[in-house]
């Protein structure tokens, strides 16, 4: 039985990519930035080979690093979730997903409000706690949903949950993902439901996403064709809009995710558990908190050691992220940088330097040459018998 643990460090990047001047990301670096804060420790990744990775240059490195490591390069266009684990799944991306920086286009909202019978506020990228803040109060007065977008490629829509019940929220997201396909096709359409009162409305958890299909075949429809598990974990099953996927929980943030992830651990099963960790991006990223980013990668590197405990004879452990998140820069957006992977197991007899790779998509065909299925798929695979 072999089990293999996939975490994806949401927005965890490691300095710009070549091009990251095409997105006006040039000097970002959200590693090192995290790396300047006083809340910064991570000496379990340290001994695994993260500061030994190529171009990572972040204090003392551990003489002799226990796992195999890589820098990973984005090979798609963009730099947003779905398009960065789609490509760690094997999916090349040519075009990033559509962003509406001055809203979107009436005839899309047109038919929109037409589905929906009712009215629209805002129409602008926004910060999701100020939106409801600054048109919450007019959104209960009118029953007008309030359609926001950001630097990602998302339609969201928020709604109070006493003037539009979840499930109908739900349904009014369902109506906007027939809407937004092609051209227009975002990666995203984003339930955002709240309550409270004026002014002190706050966001529920009932928040849920609704993502365009991936394009083509990922390493987790050949992992189901093969009949192996695929257990996603946080928002896996919305990016993958549930293709491929055989069990799936959500979380509430880092530690909730860590948590359930120790609880996989625990079980007998056969394939791949998919993790995605959130709060770096959403939480300390978009909201440029230096402290609070450094403080969750501390979090996260305590993990470490109850983590490999659990790691079984054939397990193997992979940890990377999706794109980057300066949270030291002036933007609030993504950044285009390259990614850290670190893969180890316990029959593992040395760590290593794989250098630089070309593509995400070199970890979907990792996964996939592990438990012993040709890809169909992006990207080459890194395992060697040197390693094992």
């Amino acid at each position: 039985m072999k089990r293999i643990f996939l975490i994806v460090l949401d927005s965890v990047g490691i300095g710009e990519m070549p091009d990251a001047k095409e997105y006006g990301d040039e000097g970002s670096n959200t590693l090192k930035a995290a790396s300047k804060s006083q809340y910064f420790s991570m000496p379990n990744l340290k001994k695994m080979g993260l500061f030994h990775i190529d171009g990572v240059k972040i204090g003392d490195r551990d003489n002799k690093p226990n796992a195999v490591y890589a820098r990973m390069t984005e090979k798609s266009k963009g730099k947003d979730t779905t398009i960065g684990h789609w490509e760690i799944a094997g999916i090349w991306s040519e075009r990033p997903l559509p962003t509406y920086p001055d809203g979107f286009p009436e005839d899309i909202l047109d038919e929109f409000k037409k589905m929906t019978s009712r009215g629209i506020l805002c129409n602008k990228p926004y910060s999701g706690t100020e939106v409801i803040k600054d048109y919450g109060k007019a959104h209960v007065e009118s029953g007008d949903l309030i359609v926001y977008t950001s630097a990602d490629s998302v339609f969201q829509i928020a709604a109070h949950e006493e003037v539009v019940s979840v499930e109908q929220l739900y349904e009014y997201c369902k109506m906007a993902r027939k809407i937004l396909t092609g051209e227009h096709g975002v990666g995203r359409v984003i339930a955002r439901p709240f309550t409270g009162e004026y002014p002190n409305y706050v966001r529920t958890a009932n928040r849920h996403d609704f993502s365009l299909m991936p394009p083509d075949i990922t390493m987790l429809d050949q992992l189901q064709e093969k009949g192996f598990e695929v257990i996603a974990v946080g928002k896996i099953k919305d990016i993958f809009a549930g293709k491929g996927i055989t069990e799936f929980v959500y979380t509430k943030g880092n530690k909730d995710g860590i948590e359930k992830t120790l609880s996989f651990m625990d079980r007998d099963f056969n394939g791949l558990c998919f993790i995605n960790l959130v709060d770096y991006d959403m939480l300390y990223g978009h909201r440029n908190d230096v402290d609070g980013y450094a403080g969750a990668l501390t979090e996260f590197d305590q993990y470490i050691p109850e983590i490999v405990s659990k790691l079984r004879d054939e397990d193997l452990l992979m940890i990377t992220a999706d794109h980057g998140c300066d949270p030291s820069t002036a933007s609030t957006d993504h950044s285009r940088e390259y990614t850290p992977f670190i893969m180890w197991g316990p029959k593992m007899k040395a760590g290593k330097n794989l250098g630089t790779r070309d593509t995400f998509a070199d970890i979907g065909a990792t996964v996939l040459d592990y438990f012993g299925i040709k890809p169909k798929i992006k990207g080459l695979s890194m395992l060697t018998e040197e390693e094992f």
